[in-house]
């Protein structure tokens, strides 16, 4: 039986989607991952995939293709001159990870719609294996705005959007920050299942590991422990809505539905005691809100 498969994508890159799959690899368990792309390295160099192993420790992982310069797959790999990526093959490296795991995550290459090869992006693998879609968002300016705009194309496709996660979320943010804490769920219909605090990459891993499961919700992560194999329940609902919109901090704030409407404001993240380290205890946490 095939295991769970679950894209991690992003609004843009360098929003943190290799720390959030790192962070999610962490909290489950029988986790592998595959990296379709990586760019920006050379043949033996660690890349984004080394960072996922060294923070959760033992883990299975594939990597497709790596292609030099710090570009977008397709061209990276034109300028190479080397052969580009397939469907196929991509599809094999995920279905092979997936026959033996109970989780598989495959994380993209900048944003949704960056081409791995052409004609060919994350949406196109995501639907050959039937992946929900998890998209990692920045906190501040702009967020609002590229977080409708992934979760629209990803829909498009007919892909379901099992959450958002704030990649980085700092020691004190600002006012557009906590804005869209709130605004995120409202605008996109889905909800924000995880904050990660800035700096958690560079965690000592046994941190990194202790810390995780805390910047995420603990209903979402166990419905997804009790099936962890199953295709009749998707983390979230059919409609990518969850049952509540939590706290960074780490309360839930019971019976605020994430609806087109307004939705409840959250005490502000601001108000807990934070300092410049990046440990879990100094910065604001999500103790519920995947489900």
């Amino acid at each position: 039986m095939t295991g769970r498969i679950v894209a991690v994508t992003g609004t843009s890159t360098d929003v943190g989607k290799t720390i959030a799959t790192a962070a999610l690899a962490a909290v489950f368990d029988d986790v592998a991952v595959c990296k379709p792309i990586q760019t920006g390295v050379l043949p033996g160099e660690p890349g984004d995939l080394a960072v996922i192993e060294r923070l959760t420790g033992s883990i299975t992982t594939a990597e497709c293709a790596r292609y030099p310069e710090p570009l977008a797959p397709e061209t990276a790999a034109r300028r190479a001159g080397a052969e580009p990526v397939t469907l196929t093959a991509v599809v094999g490296a995920v279905t092979e990870l997936a026959a033996d795991h109970d989780l598989t995550l495959v994380e993209g290459a900048g944003g949704v719609l960056v081409r791995l090869a052409e004609n060919l992006t994350l949406l196109d693998v995501a639907a050959a294996v039937d992946a929900e879609v998890v998209v990692v968002v920045q906190a501040g300016l702009g967020a609002l705005n590229h977080a409708e705009l992934t979760v629209d194309a990803i829909r498009a496709r007919g892909l379901h959007v099992a959450g958002l996660i704030i990649g980085a979320w700092p020691a004190e943010p600002d006012l557009a920050m906590t804005c869209n804490r709130d605004d995120l769920p409202r605008l996109t219909g889905v909800p924000v299942v995880g904050v990660i605090p800035d700096g958690a990459g560079a965690l000592p891993p046994d941190d990194f590991r202790t810390a995780a499961p805390a910047w995420f919700d603990p209903d979402w992560i166990a419905a997804a422990r009790l099936d962890p194999r199953g295709r009749g329940d998707r983390l979230l609902d059919p409609r990518g809505r969850s049952d509540r919109l939590l706290d960074p901090r780490g309360r839930s704030d019971e019976g605020a539905r994430v609806t087109r409407g307004p939705a409840t404001r959250p005490p502000d993240p601001t108000t807990s005691s934070t300092t410049t380290a990046p440990s879990p205890t100094d910065h604001p946490n999500m103790t519920g809100v995947l489900q």
